[in-house]
């Protein structure tokens, strides 16, 4: 039996290249497992969102932040803003009730709200809106005259949101809102909105310059009627003055008549002797007084009538002193 002895220098290097394999395969494995762990952690921005596939099959959505798949069974099959985005400028020609062709220049804004849905339902969603949007603006504008497209946008505006809205629901989209930017018209179109305009001024100063003459003749009416009115009242108090005057008078005149009367039952011919030249004395006072009078002619027997007067006026007084005693 024959026993070979193994050289110093073969055996160190046969260690050496243990130690070296090793170090490779331990380092092989840990770049990967690095790599592995690389692929399977994903960090999703805030303004997106990742749907992933297993095997080809919707498996998840990763939201904003830090997350982990297995790698290459997992992969990342879509990435889905959530940001609001804003569609191109769309020119979409419409037919108004009253049939005149505009042009209404359209923007439609919107947000993905189920990312899957997004993905898998529709292949392109831009093109899906605006064909959707088309469609339901032509449909509105449909529906209103000229006059109405121009000034009612905003009703427009939420008409045609709503509307979208429930199409584009189907498809994980909300519609935030949509902007008709501009109406364009034909020149035809334009001069005949401004004739029309122009009557339309014509015809409201003639209604205000009728109506203002209407006014003033109600307020003519009624400034003769309060006249007409204060007028019989004023002759109503006139008339009420005089009766008074009338009254009075004939009351003074009944109780001058009673005095008399009782003069003359209790002093005789005296009291109507002196009535009478009271009378007369009254007469010639008055003609006296009269601004057209040039030459008063008395009778002769005056001073026998002032003499009588005065006589009658002593006979009453005595007879009064009589009566007293």
């Amino acid at each position: 039996m024959i026993v070979y002895a193994a050289h110093p220098l073969i055996t160190n290097r046969n260690m050496s290249d243990t130690f070296f394999l090793n170090i490779a395969i331990i380092g092989t494995l840990l770049l990967a497992g690095i790599s592995f762990l690389k692929l399977g952690i994903k960090v999703v921005s805030q303004s997106e969102v990742y749907v992933i596939e297993r095997f080809g099959k919707y498996s998840q959505t990763l939201q904003a932040g830090l997350s982990l798949i297995v790698p290459f069974i997992d992969r990342v099959a879509h990435v889905v803003r959530v940001l609001e985005q804003q569609i191109e400028e769309q020119k979409i020609s419409v037919i108004t009730k009253d049939n005149v062709e505009v042009i209404l220049e359209t923007r439609v804004f919107f947000r993905v709200i189920d990312p899957p849905r997004s993905v898998y339902r529709i292949s392109n969603i831009y093109q899906a809106i605006k064909t959707a949007s088309s469609s339901i603006v032509r449909s509105a504008a449909g529906k209103l005259e000229l006059d109405e497209l121009q000034s009612s946008r905003q009703a427009m505006n939420e008409e045609i949101a709503s509307n979208l809205h429930n199409a584009a629901e189907v498809w994980g989209i909300e519609v935030t809102r949509t902007e008709i930017t501009d109406v364009v018209v034909d020149d035809a179109t334009k001069e005949a909105q401004r004739q029309q305009l122009n009557a339309e001024r014509k015809r409201r100063a003639t209604i205000a310059e009728a109506e203002g003459e209407k006014k003033s003749t109600e307020l003519k009416a009624e400034a003769n009627l309060y006249k007409a009115r204060k007028e019989a009242d004023a002759v109503k108090v006139t008339a009420d003055a005089e009766a008074y005057g009338v009254k009075v008078k004939a009351e003074a005149d009944a109780e001058q008549t009673r005095l008399l009367a009782t003069a003359i039952s209790k002093n005789g011919q005296p009291a109507i002797e002196f009535e009478v030249a009271k009378r007369q004395v009254e007469a010639i006072s008055e003609l006296a007084a009269s601004g057209n009078t040039k030459t008063i002619v008395l009778p002769a027997d005056i001073t026998s009538a002032l003499g009588g007067l005065s006589a009658v006026l002593e006979t009453i007084k005595d007879a009064r002193q009589v009566k007293r005693k």
